[in-house]
C-alpha cells in the first residue's frame, strides 16, 4: 500500500509538472502576444492623440480665421463708405475738376453719381425688390440691404450689391468645405462610437458569461473536494475498523488453534489413561473371580468417569467447538479483507477520478479567470476609446450639428438672398 501510494503520488506530480509547464508556455505566448497587442495600441493612441491635437489646431485656426475676415469685411465696408464720403465731398469733387480735367473727363460719371443726391428710378425699384425679396426669405441681409440702397449713391450701390454677392458665394463655398469636413468625420465619429459601443456591450456580456462559468467551476471543484474528502474519511475510519478486526480475528483464530492443541492432548492422554486403566482392571477381575467379599462395584473393569460421556465425551463437544469458532473465524476474515481490498480498490479510483475532474476543472478555471483578465483589459481600452470618440463628437457638435435650421436650408436661403441680389443688380444695370 506503501509502494502504491507512493506510485500514485509520484504519477500525480508528473501530471501536475506536465500541466504547469504546459499552463506555463500558454501564458508565456499569452504574454508574448499582449506585449505585442500593447506596443500596437499604444502606437495607435499616440497617432489618434496627434491627429486629434492636429484637427482640433486647424478647426481653432479656421474657426479664428473666419472671424478675423468677417471683422475684416465689415471694417472694409467702413472704410469704403468713408471714402466715399471723402470723395464726394464738394471741396474733393471741385479740386478734382479743377486740377485735374483728364481725370475728371474719364470719371465724370461717377463724381455725378456721387454728387447726385436724388435717387434713380432703378435705384427705388432695387431698393422695393430687395425690402420684398427680405420679408419673404425672411432675411436679415436683404431687409439691410435695402436700407443702404435707398440711402446710399447709385455707383457705391452697385458696389455693395456686387460685394454682398461675392461674400454670400464666399460663404457658401467656405460652408460647403466645412460641410464636407463635418460630414467626413461625423461619419467616422459615429462608425466608431457605434463599433466601440457594441464592442463594450459585447465585451461586458462576455466578462458576465466567463465570471458566471467561473463561479460554477469553483462550486464543481469545492463539491469534487468535498467528495474526495468524505472518500478519505470513509477509507480511514474503515481502514480503522478493518485493522480492528483483523486484530480480533487474528488473536481468535490464534487462541482457537492454541486450545484446539491443548484439548487433543488433553482428550489424547485421558484416553490413553482409561485405556490402560481398563486393561489393568479386566486383568484383575479375571485372575480373582468373584467372592462374596468383592463389593458389587468392582465387578466390571475400570472406566472413571471419562468415559463415553463423560470427561472424554466433553472435551470432544469443546474441540469441535474450538474447530469450528477457528473455521468461522478464518473464513470471516477471508471475506472481511476482500470486502476490505475492493472498498479500497473502488474508493481510490473514485477518489483518482474525482481528483483528476477538480484538477481539471482548476486549469480550465485558471484559464477563464485569465481570459476573464484579458476581457477586462481589454474592456478598459475600449471603454477609453468610446470615450475619446463620445468627446470629439462633443466638439464637433457646435460646429457640425444643425440648430435650428439645417445646411439645406441655410444654402437654399443663401441661393435665395444671391439671387435677389443678382436680380436687383439687373435692375440697377437696367437704369444703366
Amino acid at each position: 500500500m506503501v509502494v502504491q501510494s507512493l506510485d500514485n503520488q509520484i504519477k500525480k506530480d508528473t501530471e501536475a509538472r506536465t500541466d504547469k509547464a504546459i499552463t506555463k508556455k500558454q501564458m508565456e505566448q499569452d504574454s508574448a502576444i499582449a506585449k505585442s497587442d500593447l506596443a500596437d495600441t499604444t502606437n495607435m493612441k499616440a497617432e489618434d492623440e496627434k491627429y486629434t491635437a492636429d484637427l482640433t489646431t486647424l478647426c481653432e485656426e479656421k474657426s479664428a480665421d473666419f472671424e478675423s475676415r468677417q471683422k475684416l469685411r465689415a471694417e472694409e465696408l467702413v472704410a469704403i463708405d468713408k471714402a466715399m464720403e471723402i470723395i464726394g465731398d464738394q471741396s474733393v469733387a471741385g479740386s478734382g475738376a479743377k486740377h485735374l480735367p483728364q481725370l475728371y473727363q474719364k470719371s465724370h460719371s461717377s463724381f455725378a453719381q456721387l454728387r447726385n443726391s436724388v435717387q434713380r428710378p432703378a435705384q427705388s425699384s432695387a431698393a422695393a425688390f430687395l425690402h420684398a425679396q427680405g420679408r419673404m426669405l425672411k432675411s436679415r441681409v436683404l431687409s439691410m440691404l435695402a436700407e443702404r440702397v435707398s440711402a446710399d449713391p447709385f455707383v457705391k450701390v452697385r458696389k455693395m450689391i456686387t460685394d454682398m454677392i461675392d461674400k454670400l458665394q464666399q460663404e457658401a463655398n467656405d460652408e460647403a468645405e466645412h460641410k464636407g469636413f463635418c460630414d467626413k468625420e461625423m461619419s467616422t465619429n459615429q462608425a466608431t462610437r457605434e463599433e466601440k459601443t457594441a464592442n463594450v456591450a459585447e465585451l461586458k456580456a462576455n466578462i458576465e458569461e466567463m465570471t458566471a462559468e467561473s463561479q460554477k467551476l469553483s462550486n464543481e471543484i469545492s463539491n469534487l473536494n468535498a467528495e474526495i474528502a468524505q472518500i478519505d474519511s470513509a477509507v480511514s475510519k474503515a481502514t480503522e475498523i478493518r485493522n480492528a478486526e483483523k486484530t480480533k480475528n487474528t488473536a481468535t483464530i490464534a487462541d482457537a488453534k492454541v486450545a484446539i492443541a491443548a484439548v487433543e492432548q488433553a482428550t489424547k492422554v485421558l484416553k490413553d489413561f482409561y485405556a490402560k486403566a481398563a486393561s489393568a482392571t479386566a486383568l484383575v477381575q479375571a485372575r480373582k473371580g468373584p467372592a462374596d467379599d468383592v463389593p458389587g462395584t468392582f465387578d466390571e473393569p475400570f472406566t472413571g468417569t471419562g468415559g463415553e460421556g463423560g470427561v472424554v465425551g466433553m472435551l470432544e463437544v469443546i474441540l469441535s467447538d474450538f474447530q469450528r469458532l477457528e473455521s468461522e473465524t478464518t473464513t470471516e476474515e477471508t471475506s472481511a479483507a476482500k470486502e476490505y481490498e475492493t472498498f479500497s480498490t473502488d474508493s481510490a479510483e473514485d477518489r483518482e477520478t474525482k481528483r483528476k475532474s477538480a484538477y481539471h476543472k482548476g486549469n480550465a478555471k485558471s484559464k477563464v479567470e485569465h481570459n476573464i483578465h484579458l476581457a477586462v483589459k481589454e474592456l478598459k481600452l475600449t471603454q477609453k476609446d468610446l470615450d475619446a470618440a463620445l468627446e470629439y463628437f462633443e466638439k464637433l457638435k457646435p460646429s457640425c450639428v444643425d440648430a435650428g435650421i439645417s445646411y439645406e436650408d441655410r444654402v437654399a436661403q443663401r441661393e435665395n438672398e444671391i439671387q435677389s441680389l443678382k436680380e436687383a443688380l439687373k435692375i440697377l444695370e437696367g437704369e444703366e
